[in-house]
């Protein structure tokens, strides 16, 4: 099997290509590691890495890792530099936690930084208004939710920050592994809520991460990239 890096990702978007773990078998996993390994220029990240494959891998590859059980995420050649912006990423529960570690993973990784506000779902809505004046005092929200998601909402009609919704597969029954709280979200009356997919804490950090660049401008961005490479 042949493996087709990206390198040239990080000089056009300010990101490099993600490794997308889930499904790989430890074979081709060890053979992208080891070639990665070699550019230790490079920095790069690995997503739904699960405890049993990174347990799995030669001991020379595994150690060469920053894993992180609860995102299933490992960092590989170091992180970036880092850049303008911070983030706070909000969760409903800590069942939600996993996908709010990705996301905090991911922005760690590329620099950015984050502040992870944990349990402050509205059923117990003291705990958010608590917590609203340090939510607000961050340039982009990631606000992670699973059951009716109704979290989203809420923090979008308190916040006039950019609000990325993820819905987590987080709930019983109706919840239909996230799909309850992916269509709740969608229909949101909060204005401007944007959503990603079902769990993706990775691709609403990155959606962060194109929000602080623009915020930025491209010659930061470029200045950034120099610096890594």
């Amino acid at each position: 099997m042949t493996f087709i890096y990206d390198y040239d990702r990080l000089k056009r978007l300010g990101m490099p290509e993600a490794i997308f773990c889930q499904g790989k078998d430890i074979a081709s996993l060890s053979m992208i590691v080891h070639e990665l390994k070699n550019r230790a220029d490079h920095p790069v990240l690995l997503t739904r890495l699960s405890h049993a494959q990174y347990e799995t891998l030669d001991i020379t590859l595994s150690s060469a890792l920053d894993y992180d059980p609860v995102s299933c995420t490992a960092i590989l050649n170091g992180r970036m530099p880092p850049r303008p912006g911070c983030v706070a990423i909000v969760t409903a529960g800590t069942a939600d936690l996993s996908v709010a570690r990705e996301a905090e993973r991911t922005l760690t990784f590329t620099g950015v930084a984050c502040k992870l506000i944990v349990d402050v779902g509205v059923a117990g809505i003291w705990r958010l208004l608590d917590r609203i004046d340090d939510i607000r005092s961050h340039d982009v929200v990631i606000a992670v939710a699973g059951m009716d998601a109704a979290m989203a909402s809420v923090v979008a009609g308190l916040v006039g920050k950019c609000i990325i919704g993820v819905p987590t597969s987080v709930g019983y029954g109706v919840a239909a592994g996230g799909s309850t709280a992916l269509h709740a979200m969608l229909a949101s009356c909060g204005q401007g809520v944007l959503v990603t997919n079902i769990d993706n804490g990775f691709g609403a950090a990155c959606g962060a991460i194109r929000i602080l660049s623009a915020m930025a401008g491209e010659q930061t961005t470029a200045d950034q990239v120099a610096a890594v490479a």
